[in-house]
């Protein structure tokens, strides 16, 4: 009788690869998976197409020059919310880093609430509670400033991770040659630890862009807001153009995340690159 798993050759393989039966029980699973896809797929089309929501005429609205200029008003302004907003939380992380990392144990001690506390507060919250407090007339800095708080705290924890992870030797020899602490994380542990920061720092980055649509429940007019607007306003008989504007939005979104990931690949990159350098041995 044929055994269900049967051990690998390979070497240095952990593991046990699966059988003929095995992967006979996969390959269906698989193929289910799929036509359960295809089927779901199939019936959100059906129902958009049942809606009318890929009749051409729904695509009339994109051909003004007015919304084409509402579209890139409001991608400009998703781009100015998460620059102010890339540039403050990654000044506030440092800050709280610094702080979390401090040998004095108020400072520890507070930059530590601060840093939990706005890292379990819900971002939504946050903002609305920014907006109504006090940036009713100023939705974008209620939605800038929510956004540092609480992506500030998360570049926090990235920045103290990164500094840690650096071996303790390096730091100790640093100490041993009487440097001070100061001198010791900006000259020693800091530019080690950038390397492995700089792509979580980034991915967070994206995190906070994606975030930036948050701005919509406080009437501030980034992308998602227009596409909002846009797609609430009926065409004739066509009806309403959702799935036009999650067509042309979706995109916009979809390309800002992927130059940033592509940004934090690329830093990566180099930093592996780098570090081979120094570390080959000379000719």
């Amino acid at each position: 009788m044929s055994t269900l798993f049967t051990r690998s050759a390979a070497p240095g393989v952990l593991y046990d690869a699966p059988g003929p039966r095995a992967r006979a029980r996969y390959r269906i699973f698989g193929v289910l998976a799929l036509l359960g896809v295809a089927g779901l797929l199939w019936y959100t089309v059906s129902a958009l197409a049942d809606n009318g929501q890929f009749d051409p005429g729904l695509w009339d609205a994109f051909q003004y020059t007015t919304v084409q200029q509402r579209i890139v008003d409001g991608l400009l302004s998703t781009l100015e919310a998460f620059g102010l907003a890339a540039v403050f939380s990654l000044a506030l992380g440092a800050l709280l880093a610094a702080g979390r990392l401090s040998d004095h144990k108020p400072v520890r001690w507070a930059a530590t609430v601060f840093v939990q506390f706005f890292r379990a507060m819900p971002l939504l919250i946050l903002i609305v509670a920014l907006y109504y407090a006090f940036f009713a007339k100023q939705p974008m800095w209620a939605l800038v400033l929510g956004l540092t708080l609480y992506n500030g705290s998360v570049q926090a924890e990235i920045i103290r991770t990164g500094v840690n992870a650096v071996p303790r030797g390096q730091g100790e020899a640093a100490y041993a040659l009487g440097m001070r602490k100061t001198q010791v994380m900006t000259t020693i542990l800091v530019p080690q630890a950038v390397r492995s920061m700089l792509p979580s720092m980034i991915g967070q980055l994206v995190v906070t862009l994606k975030d930036t649509s948050l701005g919509f429940i406080i009437t501030y007019h980034e992308l998602l807001f227009v596409g909002k607007a846009i797609a609430s306003q009926p065409l004739n008989a066509a009806g309403f153009p959702y799935i036009p504007v999650v067509l042309v939005i979706g995109p916009l979104y979809i390309a800002m995340c992927l130059v940033l990931t592509a940004l934090a690949r690329w830093i990566e990159a180099r930093g592996r690159g780098g570090a081979n350098r120094r570390t080959s041995p000379a000719a």
